[in-house]
């Protein structure tokens, strides 16, 4: 098994790791300098892990499972989304990039974990250390119960059903995809930036650069608000450019969450 993901802050990242642990797959990112393509070639059972934005993946998810969509002709699937709240199908909208019948989906699952979109009060708060670590306590446990079920060869599919699809669909209308590029395309970098690149190493999509001494964007953002949340002088925002009062950080440190995983089966 392969486990290819994509994570902005680290929520995405626990999961996979974990889930990977548990099932003894090769782990990677999608961000890595691999051969991706004798990898999934190699494996017979990919999953993948994504955060949810609108309901679906990730730009740049998309275009890697785009790029890659022929290779995964006849391959079995196992989805992993993690959201803040419920997107109804963002599992399942993974396979609106595939043709019909490509893939055997195996297993999706949703998982909740805690929120890293640090602009946008009151639609997304932020959590205290305790409902944060609560978070991945829970994402622990539901981690020991998917690797139980695969194991065992149950195919379990969250958010397949038809009422799940008309949740993603209300979430997610024609509009608010067309915001994912309105959002990318607004980044703004602040007069009190000190241009130290840490948020051009970290893009993902190499969307930031360094021109004279100044940070610049290059309107391919993924709105993954990695940099915003990384940024030490707090000097960058999307979409809405309110002074930030908080940047999220994964599991805080010195902050522990229990593990209840079981050992995988040889």
């Amino acid at each position: 098994m392969l486990t290819l993901y994509f994570s902005a802050t680290g929520n995405t990242k626990y999961i996979a790791r974990l889930f990977s642990k548990a099932m003894g797959a090769t782990c990677l990112s999608i961000e890595e300098e691999a051969d991706f393509r004798a990898e999934i070639t190699a494996h017979d059972t990919i999953a993948f892990c994504y955060p949810i934005y609108a309901s679906r993946a990730p730009l740049i998810m998309r275009r890697f499972v785009t790029e890659h969509a022929e290779l995964l002709r006849g391959k079995k699937l196992a989805i992993f989304a993690t959201q803040v709240a419920f997107s109804g199908d963002g599992a399942r909208s993974l396979l609106d990039l595939l043709p019909s019948g490509h893939v055997e989906v195996v297993y999706a699952e949703h998982f909740n974990m805690p929120n890293n979109v640090c602009n946008l009060w009151p639609l997304f708060r932020r959590q205290s250390k305790r409902g944060i670590a609560r978070r991945f306590a829970r994402a622990d446990g539901k981690i020991a119960a998917v690797s139980a079920d695969m194991q065992a060869g149950r195919v379990k599919r969250r958010g397949f059903s038809r009422f799940s699809r008309v949740l993603g669909k209300l979430q997610a209308p024609a509009w608010l995809r067309k915001g994912e590029r309105i959002m990318g395309q607004n980044l703004k970098i602040n007069d009190n930036c000190t241009a130290c690149n840490l948020c051009v190493s970290a893009c993902p999509m190499r969307n930031l650069e360094n021109e004279q001494d100044k940070i610049v964007h290059k309107n391919n953002c993924t709105v993954c608000y990695r940099c915003v949340n990384l940024c030490p002088q707090r000097a960058i925002t999307v979409f809405l450019h309110q002074k930030l009062r908080w940047q999220y950080r994964g599991l805080p440190p010195g902050v522990r969450c229990p593990s209840v995983l079981p050992k995988a089966k040889p």
